[in-house]
């Protein structure tokens, strides 16, 4: 007979990847066209000028310009309609 218990098995020890979710580039900021603004899982945050939405829900810009959050809407204004206001 064994003079030491055997190893006792689990059935933990797996975990999955982190996902990296959230505000890439906040309000006020710098985003090129095809920059990834928020990422998400559903629509916590919505598409609004000159933004696209992915399958996946992330936000991205559709053209050069500035983040601009309008409360759950993101924009992207124009360099220079950003300064004039």
């Amino acid at each position: 007979m064994a003079h030491k218990k055997g190893q006792g098995s689990t059935r933990n020890g797996r975990d999955s990847n982190p996902q990296y979710r959230g505000i890439k580039v906040y309000g006020g900021a710098f985003v090129p066209a095809g920059g990834i603004i928020v990422r998400q899982r559903g629509t916590q945050y919505h598409p609004g000028f000159n933004v696209g939405l992915g399958k996946d829900y992330t936000i991205f810009a559709l053209k050069d310009g500035i983040v601009e959050f309008q409360g759950r809407k993101v924009h992207v204004r124009d360099e220079v309609a950003a300064a004039t206001k």
